[in-house]
């Protein structure tokens, strides 16, 4: 089971973001049966099935073993991941493009570049799955509490001019085998953690 997994496909999610199957997938961060999960949950069991083979179809459980009960074979299912992201690839006629409006003061400007954030990290997840590679990211995630908006405007000067300048060192635009990577860095107000 992937810790996060990315949900490309517009079908896989609309099937994952049914109520009943957003369940479904909670519950199977551990393998169950469809018996199981109808106990836990409160349908039929055959209700459950169904459900079960939707989610399935579309990659988002798997069959982890099966048991003989007397005559009838127990499917185990766990999720294939436990938690999930939809790509704007899945929205694909309306996805954001940060190109329409390049402000980057701007809230939605921001949303914009997480989403194309979101779509390109699961495009590299996806193709490097099927090549069985990993994928050379990293990622830095801080806290940091202005005492005003002009020590806040000060820091995303400075924090520019730094980027910049090492943008600037280590680029290098003849290096023929060298590969691009995409430098994204957000500053926003937190939101409370919920507890």
């Amino acid at each position: 089971m992937f810790p996060v997994a990315v949900i490309e496909d517009a079908a896989a999610a609309e099937v994952s973001l049914d109520p009943v199957r957003a369940r479904l997938l909670a519950e199977l961060a551990e393998p169950a049966s469809a018996t199981m999960l109808a106990a836990r949950i409160g349908l039929p069991r055959q209700k459950v099935n169904y459900h079960l083979r939707a989610l399935e179809s579309h990659g988002l459980v798997e069959l982890v073993e099966e048991r003989r009960k007397g005559n009838v074979t127990e499917r185990m299912m766990q999720a294939t991941a436990a938690s999930y992201v939809i790509s704007p690839t899945a929205l694909a006629a309306v996805q954001p493009d940060p190109a329409r409006s390049p402000d980057r003061l701007s809230a939605r400007w921001l949303l914009a570049v997480a989403g194309r954030l979101v779509r390109d990290v699961g495009l590299l997840i996806t193709g490097a799955a099927k090549a069985q590679q990993r994928v050379a990211t990293f990622a830095l995630d801080g806290e940091v509490r202005f005492a005003s908006a002009a020590d806040r405007a000060a820091f995303a000067e400075e924090l520019t001019a730094a980027v910049t300048t090492l943008v600037g060192k280590y680029h290098d635009e003849t290096a023929g085998k060298g590969r691009r990577h995409r430098v994204v860095v957000a500053v926003h107000p937190s939101v409370p953690e919920e507890s």
